[in-house]
């Protein structure tokens, strides 16, 4: 019974390596953010032990998220709460209007460019490659930043956000009105430049065919004996996997995407499964989730249900 969905809770135990870190960041995104943003230590090793992490790799990876800034201590007599700092949750508030959106955006046919005219620190350039990378941007060359649709000044705030505002003077953020033109090149060959499609690509069906079976199964048997522990292991493994490709797409518009792009099917897949664990992950939550002074932290309504049910493309 369960036999999909206990397969891939089994594969990601028998993982020799696994990011700790990378994960929990997940689960403060998308477990603990819309439960107050915070979680007793103790609660979360709870919650991640299932999942053959051991009490001593969190801690390690808890604090090493502590000494990265990606998260913060709030401490309660003898506990401390963990939270994430408020970069570490504009980080995953911008992956968030990724994972959770229905479709890629509609393109205006300017491309956003952001160049390196001035000097920089190699230790602050390479800051800066890896920060708009996050945010999406292709590269050309190394010191042309390419973004289909990103608010420059939204950007331009990020990067003082990281610490980066010394940056700010040796680049220029400008539009192209007119691509072809502006970068002598068509948008199909700035795009195979900027960004690696066919390995995203082929990353986005590697999930597809990693959890279709699930799905699948899911669907076949709607009195599942699937337990709300399994349920939210199970979500966050689909999260963290779909949020890990994210990391390596710029979300380009359909109009830019090669045929058949596989992208949109692994969305439509995520949202389906997400869907139908949301229930019973939260009723875990509920039991399992606490802070330090061991109240349960209330759900967020407006954070529910995030993946957006008026989706025409899943009618």
């Amino acid at each position: 019974m369960n036999s999909e969905i206990q397969q891939r809770l089994s594969a990601f135990r028998q993982k020799r390596r696994v990011q700790a870190g990378s994960l929990i960041i997940t689960v403060f995104g998308d477990a603990i953010l819309p439960r107050g943003g915070k979680i007793w230590l103790g609660s979360l090793i709870r919650l991640l032990e299932p999942l053959d992490l051991n009490e001593r790799l969190i801690r390690t990876s808890v604090f090493r998220l502590v000494k990265e800034e990606w998260l913060c201590t709030e401490t309660i007599g003898r506990r401390a709460d963990y939270a994430l700092t408020a970069a570490g949750r504009r980080r995953f508030e911008e992956a968030a209007r990724h994972i959770y959106a229905s479709r890629a955006p509609l393109w205006d046919h300017r491309w956003r460019l952001i160049l390196q005219v001035g000097e920089l620190p190699q230790k602050t350039r390479e800051q800066v490659r890896s920060a708009l990378a996050w945010q999406g941007f292709g590269m050309l060359g190394g010191e042309c930043f390419v973004h289909p649709g990103a608010d420059l000044s939204v950007v331009l705030d990020a990067l003082v956000a990281e610490g980066l505002s010394s940056a700010l003077s040796a680049l220029l953020p400008l539009f192209a009105a007119d691509s072809r033109s502006a970068m002598s090149a068509s948008d199909a060959d700035l795009v195979s430049r900027a960004w690696n499609l066919p390995a995203l690509a082929e990353a986005y069906g590697h999930f597809v065919s990693r959890y279709q079976p699930v799905l699948d199964e899911l669907q076949r048997d709607q009195r599942l004996a699937l337990s709300d522990q399994d349920a939210f292991l199970l979500r966050i493994l689909l999260i963290h996997d779909y949020r890990r490709m994210l990391l390596r797409d710029p979300e380009l518009p359909e109009v830019l995407l090669p045929a058949q792009w596989p992208g949109q099917q692994a969305r439509l897949l995520c949202k389906e499964i997400y869907r139908r664990l949301e229930t019973a992950s939260s009723r875990h939550l509920d039991t399992m989730l606490c802070v330090a002074d061991g109240s349960t932290p209330v759900e967020d309504a407006t954070l529910a249900n995030r993946f957006s049910q008026d989706d025409p493309l899943s009618r």
